[in-house]
């Protein structure tokens, strides 16, 4: 089963552990031009490819999550209850494949 994280820890892993991807991905870069190691440019286009995906599972996952949110204030209303916003829950579905992906690099590049 898939480990849930909240919409704070998403933000913290982002804040925190997005710089160190960053920075082991450059230096990676810096490196393959110098070197033309194909392992440093394996690196890069993952990247890209990570990055692509990661903008896709976002897109279905705010989709998901506005739906979700759209029925349920339609039930709320029907039933004549006040209303209140789902921002949070459709701004966890959001950053939560960039979170995991950050996560795994984080782990991965650090070892």
């Amino acid at each position: 089963m898939a480990k849930h994280h909240s919409l704070a820890s998403d933000l913290a892993a982002l804040w925190f552990q997005a710089p160190m991807v960053i920075a082991a991905r450059t230096q990676a870069a810096a490196v393959a031009a110098m070197t033309g190691s194909a392992t440093d440019h394996v690196e890069a286009s993952r990247m890209v490819t990570e990055k692509v995906a990661a903008i896709a599972e976002s897109v279905v996952a705010a989709n998901v999550a506005m739906i979700k949110e759209g029925m349920g204030m339609a039930v709320a209303l029907a039933a004549g209850k006040t209303v209140s916003g789902g921002h949070d829950r459709v701004t966890a579905a959001v950053l939560r494949p960039y979170a995991k992906r950050v996560r795994a690099n984080a782990r991965r590049l650090s070892k």
